[in-house]
């Protein structure tokens, strides 16, 4: 009884020592994990906001565009106008945007002349809806396309809706444009209603002062107005990484049903209740601010996203590593009942379990396909290299290499063709790093470079254009099938393009995608003005 006690107190303490060492190791995966996911996450929502405030940009434009025309001009003739907002089709260029009109402000004593003048001009139903009697009107003289249900515009006064009265007031003082809280569009069906918003821009008296309140006040001409509708100005706004989460978006700072303009995981295109969404694993709400208002924009990860991210190992090192303890406990136990022999073998074991514990630990670094650093110890060593080159005021570079066309191949030719592709591609840019270089994969067909030192972005370029070279070299198959492939590059140079390691990626990436968008097969260093 004594002699099996003394084996139980080793025995138990090897068990404790190697459940601590795998809860360590699955400790730190998650850990890591979890870094990689807000990362990613961070910069979706980056992403997010970055395309709302570009597209809404573009939309002041087109009403800056159509203030332009009439400041250039004495008179603007109605098919003059008619044409112009043609000629920026609305419907291909500005989703979202449901037509483009011009308001002129009537005061009460010109009100019959204004009507008969419209009704001269070939509307001869024309009049200022609804019917009221107040000092000034504010009425749609024409709104276009003119097709459909925007044919309701015309004679409509917005100066007797005091939410939209309230945008065009503000609009006027400020002298930029404003829009309404969410709205429900006047000329929209019942049975097609959606949330919106009017934008207003305000035209002033040409040859007039506009640049006090005093002066926009007495000066105010009329306004350009737009109407949107919330679902079509959403669609197609956001790349693939950022769909993987639901998004809403709420006018001002209250988040509730009453102010929920969109919502992306809405069932058949209906605004569902913000109480039945479901807790998701990550999510953060941020301001923007869109025409004199405040949006509130509220993004939530979908299961969708955690699979984007790649290999979770740590349900891998949890079993296999409760597995090896349980494994070696045993061993010990039959080990030390056994003298000497059991001293050999424990050794031996112990060997082996710390051999296995640095295969996880190589596992949940790299990936497990081309072997290549994976994006959590990529992110470590560009963090580190960042630190080093600030220190030193060096340069350092950054490329996102994305293969052009790998996903028809993948699907026509199976995944072992696939994977095959993606190893010798790895080889490939492998054969052309420096001991100092890395080279990662992110996933899917994208991949990554770090030059922790480099005199200057040329030998970025240099390199970059002899991998794109490496990778369009015919590939031989094991059955002798020759397969071609490009690859679309773009690099970012520290300190010039970013100077840290959200901004670089973010500027590599851009400028991947404009690689892309200019014809594929190409090298593209990131330049400020382009943009996605």
């Amino acid at each position: 009884m004594k002699n099996r006690f003394r084996y139980q107190i080793p025995t138990l303490l090897i068990l404790t020592a190697s459940l601590g060492v795998t809860y360590k190791l699955w400790q730190h995966e998650q850990h890591n994990i979890a870094i990689d996911q807000q990362k990613s996450f961070d910069f979706n929502l980056r992403e997010a906001i970055g395309s709302i405030e570009q597209r809404m940009a573009a939309y002041e434009q087109v009403l800056r565009g159509t203030q332009g025309l009439y400041a250039a001009s004495d008179v603007v003739e109605r098919e003059e106008f008619q044409v112009y907002i043609n000629a920026l089709k609305l419907g291909a260029n500005y989703s979202g945007i449901q037509g483009v009109g011009i308001i002129p402000i009537v005061a009460q004593a010109q009100k019959e002349a204004h009507i008969a003048a419209m009704r001269k001009q070939g509307f001869p139903s024309y009049a200022i809806k609804p019917e009221s009697h107040q000092d000034v009107y504010a009425p749609v003289i024409q709104f276009e396309p003119s097709v459909g249900r925007n044919l309701l515009m015309l004679g409509l006064d917005h100066y007797a809706v005091p939410s939209r009265r309230n945008a065009m007031e503000q609009a006027r003082d400020s002298g930029s444009p404003a829009i309404t809280g969410k709205v429900t569009l006047l000329v929209d069906a019942k049975s097609d209603a959606q949330p919106g918003f009017v934008m207003f821009l305000p035209m002033f008296k040409k040859g007039t002062r506009s640049d006090t309140i005093a002066a926009r006040r007495a000066n105010i001409n009329g306004w350009v107005i737009a109407t949107f509708r919330m679902k079509n100005l959403m669609a197609g706004l956001y790349s693939r990484r950022v769909s993987m989460a639901d998004i809403t978006i709420y006018d001002g700072v209250e988040m509730t049903p009453q102010t929920l303009l969109y919502d992306s995981q809405a069932p058949d295109g209906k605004l569902r209740s913000i109480a039945h969404k479901d807790k998701k694993f990550i999510e953060a709400t941020e301001y923007i601010e869109v025409g004199g208002r405040t949006w509130t924009l509220a993004i939530r990860s979908l299961p969708e996203f955690d699979v984007l991210q790649g290999k979770d190992n740590s349900r891998l090192i949890a079993i296999a590593g409760i597995g090896l303890s349980l494994l070696l406990t045993m061993l010990s136990w039959a080990l030390l009942s056994g003298r000497a022999r059991a001293m050999s073998l424990a050794q031996k074991m112990t060997q082996e379990l710390r051999e296995s514990e640095a295969r996880f630990r190589h596992q949940a670094q790299h990936d497990s396909l081309t072997g290549l650093p994976n994006r959590a110890l990529f992110s470590d060593r560009l963090g580190q290299a960042l630190a080093q080159a600030k220190r030193q005021h060096k340069r350092l570079a950054l490329m996102f290499i994305d293969l052009d066309a790998f996903k028809p191949i993948n699907d026509k030719l199976g995944h072992h063709v696939g994977d095959f592709l993606l190893k010798e591609v790895a080889l490939r840019m492998q054969q052309h790093m420096r001991a100092s270089d890395t080279v990662a994969r992110i996933g899917g067909d994208e991949f990554v470079v770090l030059l922790p030192s480099i005199e200057d972005a040329q030998d970025a370029l240099v390199l970059a254009d002899i991998i794109r070279n490496a990778i369009s070299e015919p590939f031989e198959m094991p059955d002798g099938t020759i397969l071609n492939i490009s690859s679309s590059i773009g690099v970012a140079v520290y300190p010039e393009d970013g100077l840290d390691e959200t901004q670089l990626s973010r500027n590599a990436d851009s400028a991947m995608y404009y690689a892309k968008q200019s014809g594929r097969n190409t090298v593209q260093a990131f330049q400020a003005q382009v943009t996605f």
